[in-house]
């Protein structure tokens, strides 16, 4: 049996926290672990790392390996070895497509492997509880269904994923467990008119369980396209990757198959969805308020406030959601969190780089602060980790002036190499090959004065790199 993690999306919900080039997966909600590493560590409890498959975006992949990478730091735990990244941004049916692509030609899987998929979630699952689920869906899964997992009695959030349960299967270890009909969204008519049988509907977890020939057998039936495309090689697949169809699991199956069936799961809540569902999952004060950062309140009530570097302080607020960030600012009714990805597209729309990025960008040898930019000029904070280097590359548009203020920092220039100490300096002309290391013990820190006349991030040509980013 096979686990897969699905790490590509962009979780444009948890917006301003959660950007292109940082989304969701890789969050530390109330300074702990990301919710990939959570998700990993949920699943460690049963699998082990060699069983576990992660999807992501290839933009993404220095931060799964990050991730991962750290959350096994100093235990017995093998490496994760199966990280398969993704060509181009799709959907969930498509990165469940290519893991089964990749189990059936890397991993020497047939067709009869179990596959455990689920995305990346802020809750635990304890292993009795994954065990036990997991059992139970493969006796239902030996008979050609596919299982999805449904949290019961959730309340019907705006913007969650409900299943409609059809008729009850009964056989199965005395548990009802019921065809998974359609799906219906939380706060929309339908729903709504149908709240009194709650009992009807599950939250959807994102969880599916199923055997690879009946993944085969639905994709066929429901979209041929993507079954025709798994007949090319795993390599063929992924350079043809963007010609599948773009639709998430739950359009691409639910709906048209009648083999997919919902099964209970409790005591589980995804709180990636949106800052509602997140909301309700974490600590809250006597007045019901979840505070994070630096916060002060007063006659405030039910309301969510999650600062960075400000201190924020509410007067009067009732049920509302304030996020703040270096360069953005959230404030929302509780109940609209929904439409935060509204917002997400009028951004993008109007290329605002709040959508994309944000003011600290994290790279896998540390990261780089955006202090301030104007006509011809950038002001960057760079922190690189000990032992880490940047790639080897040059800029045609800018030249750029590095002041250590803290650590060592050894350069190569040109065919030139430097050493630079607290409160000296190095300067690179344009179009000069160059690369930043840290030879250190210490973090090294470094002001960055650009100046030219692009001094966009993509004014970039590498021509080596250790984190495989040419």
């Amino acid at each position: 049996m096979k686990a897969i993690i699905l790490a590509g999306g962009s979780g444009t919900g948890l917006w301003p926290l959660s950007r292109s080039n940082y989304p969701k997966q890789f969050l530390k909600i109330n300074g702990g672990p990301s919710l990939l590493q959570r998700t990993a560590g949920s699943l460690l409890k049963v699998f082990s790392s060699q069983d576990i498959i992660v999807s992501t975006n290839r933009e993404y992949k220095c931060h799964v390996n990050f991730d991962l990478n750290t959350l096994i730091n100093g235990s017995s735990i093998k490496p994760f070895t199966h990280v398969i990244c993704e060509p181009t941004g799709r959907n969930t049916a498509q990165a469940v497509a290519l893991c089964i692509k990749y189990c059936l030609e890397n991993l020497g899987c047939d067709d009869k492997e179990l596959l455990f998929i689920s995305p990346t979630n802020y809750s635990d699952i304890t292993a009795e509880c994954l065990i036990e689920r997991i059992s139970r869906a493969e006796e239902i899964s030996n008979e050609g269904y596919i299982v999805i997992l449904g949290v019961r009695n959730a309340s019907m959030e705006k913007g969650c994923l409900y299943i409609k349960n059809g008729h009850a299967l009964s056989k199965y270890g005395g548990e009802a467990v019921y065809q998974a009909e359609s799906f219906v969204e939380g706060g929309s008519e339908s729903a709504a008119i149908n709240t009194i049988e709650q009992d009807k509907y599950y939250q959807n977890s994102g969880m599916y369980i199923g055997r690879i020939d009946s993944l085969l057998g639905e994709f066929k039936r429901c979209v041929p396209k993507i079954e025709a495309m798994l007949k090319l090689s795993y390599q063929e697949l992924l350079s043809n990757f963007a010609e599948m169809p773009a639709l998430s699991m739950e359009d691409a199956l639910l709906g048209r198959s009648d083999r997919i069936v919902a099964m209970p799961l409790e005591n589980y809540c995804n709180g990636t969805e949106g800052w509602d569902s997140l909301s309700a999952i974490l600590e809250k004060d006597d007045g019901e308020n979840v505070k994070i950062g630096d916060i002060m309140t007063l006659d405030t009530e039910n309301t969510s406030i999650f600062g960075s570097k400000r201190l924020i302080a509410t007067v009067g607020l009732k049920d509302c959601i304030v996020v703040e960030t270096d360069d953005a600012v959230l404030i929302t009714k509780k109940g609209y969190t929904d439409k935060v990805k509204d917002i997400v597209r009028q951004l993008k729309m109007a290329n605002r780089k709040e959508a994309f990025e944000h003011v600290t960008t994290v790279k896998p040898w540390g990261n780089y602060t955006v202090y301030e930019e104007g006509d011809r000029y950038k002001i960057k904070r760079l922190v690189v980790a000990p032992g880490q280097k940047l790639s080897l590359q040059m800029h045609y548009h800018r030249s750029e002036h590095w002041v250590v203020v803290k650590g060592i920092a050894k350069a190569l220039v040109g065919d030139k190499e430097i050493v630079a100490y607290e409160n000296e300096s190095i300067y690179i002309p344009k179009s000069v090959y160059h690369r930043l290391e840290n030879p250190g013990k210490v973090t090294t820190e470094i002001i960055e004065i650009q100046n030219g006349e692009y001094l966009g991030e993509d004014d970039i040509v590498r021509t080596e790199d250790i984190y495989g980013r040419l």
